[in-house]
This record gives C-alpha cells, structure tokens and sequence, in this order.
C-alpha cells in the first residue's frame, strides 16, 4: 500500500470516527440534559477532558504513543484559549435564542476563512467559496428558526467565533510546527483545558441555569449517563484534533455540519423530534454543498499534484482538504448541534 492510500485511509477512519463518535455524543447528552435534567455542560465538560488525559495517560503507560515534550507556553496558551471558547459558546447559548445561537455557529467558517487568508495567506478558490455558501444555507436553512438580537449575547457570540476559530487554526499550526501528533498535543494540552473549565465551570453553569451542580441529585441512572458521556468524549476529543491534523480547520467545520444534519436526522428517526419539510430541505441542500465542497477539494488537490511549482518560497497554501482527500492533506477542533432543551444545553464535545 502506497504512502498515499495509508493517508486517505487514515484520513477516512479519523473521518468517520468523528461523526459516530459525536452523533453517540449527542445522543447521550441529551438523555442526561433533556430528559434527566443535568443541564451543567460546562462541568461535564471539564470531566470529559478530565477523563480524556487519564485515558491518554493509561495509554502512554502502555506504550501506544510516545512523549514530545514542546514549547511550554504554546501548549499552556492554547489549552486556556480552547477552555475560554468552550465557556464562550455556552454563554452565547444561554445569553442567546436557539436560532441566533445556530447563526454563531454557521459565522465559524466564513470567519475561519477570513482569518487564514489574511495571516496565513492561505487562498481559497472561487469553487470553493461557492461550495461553502451552498453549504452554510443549507445548514441555516434546517436549523435557524428565531433571531432574538441582545447586545450582551451579540458580543458573547462573537467573542466565542473568534475563540473558536483561533482555537482551531492553532490546532493545525501546532501539529505542523513542532511536528506532533494529534495525540500528543491532546495529551499535552488536556489538564489545561480541564483546568480553566474546572475553574469556571460551576460559575458559568450557575448563571445559566440557576442550579448549584454541587446541590444536584445524582441517581445510578445520572451517573450511568454520566460515566457514559466521559467515555464517547474521549473518542469525541481524540477524533477532533486527528481530522484537524490531518485535514483543515475548514473541512473540520465542514464535518461538523455534517454531523448537525446526522444528529437532526437521528433525532427524528429514534427519538421522534419534531420535524418538517423545512429541516429536510436544509438538509438535502447542505449535503449538496458537502459533496461539491469535497469534489472541488479533491480536484484541486489532483491538479496541484500535477503542477509543477516554479517558485517555491512564493507559494501560498490553498484549501484542497476534501472531507476524504485523495492523495496528500495538510493539516484541524466543532461542535455538533443539540436539539434545543431547557434554556441551554450545549457543549463543545458535541460539536466537536
């Protein structure tokens, strides 16, 4: 097998364990948010990263990956940044109406790339833009209803796009200039993530909820659902910084949004959510976006294989990421949407 096919292979098991992994996610939460009451994502997920480590660590002992000790102010930096954005994206939920929240979320790509065109010169051709703008209307389309505007959830939102996306683009940096795996920067950077949540967590949690998570009633059925959710977050965070690493920040939003129709379709099927022809026009629009976006990714990847680079230093990166790549892949962290609960119920891990 040729070094080529191994990477697409890769690249399509790191694919595919992302949306199982989030769409189970999802499931789960939202029997312990929806249905049991435990609305304290913020908490829960400073448990998941908590419960990641330990997991990277047992495999560490075991010998399954190795150690690469790196710049320690890089790893503390983006550790903190990505615990800020996860805080960030529940408080733009709770400050927030459901469809505005949504809006937030869908604005991650456009931001995203913008904020690679200008610093890191990546380009991003005309196709490709399109195959986007295909995409984000189709997720809008299925999943934005009410845009209720405030000024304090307004600056929350965009607090939380820009966080999130910085966060996401240093994901990729990180594995490319230390030359680390997706393994090794989660194992590194975890206790700082659990850290800031563990710290803020019940803070944010009791202003959105106004619930103690030290006060609740923890039965055998939330602490089922509980230990449930830590262990699918450990495949859910592992899965997230390996599609980023081996893909783009972009595709990685991309799959996120693709792993929002999954989880509308799912929540029809088995759990009977309300759906209407509106949810299933989005979705069949977003899936169109999807697959162009991955066609036009992969055929500009085949034509730069075939160009010839005449000045080197003076290329620009381009975005050829296609959701399954066809030979090479540069190098992404979302978020999956939740059925609208109780004033609030997302959490990073299910996007992401």
């Amino acid at each position: 097998m040729s070094e080529g096919q191994k990477f697409q292979l890769g690249t399509v098991g790191a694919l595919s364990l992302s949306v199982v992994s989030s769409v189970s996610i999802v499931i789960c939460n939202k029997a312990l948010i929806s249905t049991l009451g435990f609305t304290f994502a913020t908490t829960l997920t400073s448990w998941h990263l908590l419960v990641t480590f330990c997991s990277l660590h047992v495999a560490l002992c075991l010998k399954l990956f190795e150690h690469k000790p790196f710049d320690a102010r890089a790893v503390m930096g983006f550790g903190i940044l990505n615990g800020i954005s996860i805080g960030l994206l529940n408080l733009s939920l709770g400050f927030n109406s459901v469809g505005f929240y949504q809006m937030t979320k869908l604005a991650i790509i456009p931001c995203t790339v913008l904020l690679e065109t200008l610093f890191f010169r990546k380009q991003f051709s005309r196709n490709i833009q399109l195959t986007l703008t295909v995409l984000l209307m189709g997720v809008g389309i299925a999943t934005v209803t009410d845009l209720q505007l405030n000024v304090m959830g307004s600056v929350l939102s965009l607090l939380a796009v820009l966080t999130t996306c910085v966060a996401q683009i240093m994901t990729n940096t990180i594995q490319k200039k230390f030359k680390v795996s997706s393994t090794q920067l989660l194992y590194q950077s975890c206790p700082y993530q659990a850290l800031t949540l563990f710290i803020v967590g019940p803070f944010l949690d009791g202003l959105l909820t106004n619930k103690n998570v030290f006060a609740f009633k923890y039965t055998p059925q939330v602490l089922f659902f509980i230990v449930l959710s830590c262990l699918i977050s450990v495949s859910v965070n592992f899965s997230t910084f390996l599609v980023i690493g081996k893909t783009s920040p972009v595709t990685y939003q991309v799959l996120g949004h693709l792993k929002t129709c999954l989880v509308l379709a799912f929540g029809y099927v088995l759990l009977r959510d309300p759906f209407s022809w509106r949810n299933i026009l989005g979705i069949l629009v977003a899936v169109v976006g999807m697959v162009l976006y991955s066609y036009c990714c992969t055929l500009e990847s085949q034509q730069k294989q075939i160009e010839v680079p005449v000045k080197l230093p003076e290329v620009k990166e381009s975005e050829t990421d296609p959701l399954i790549s066809a030979e090479n892949g540069t190098g992404i962290l979302a978020d999956v949407a939740v059925p609208k609960v109780p004033v609030w119920n997302s959490n990073k891990d299910l996007d992401a």
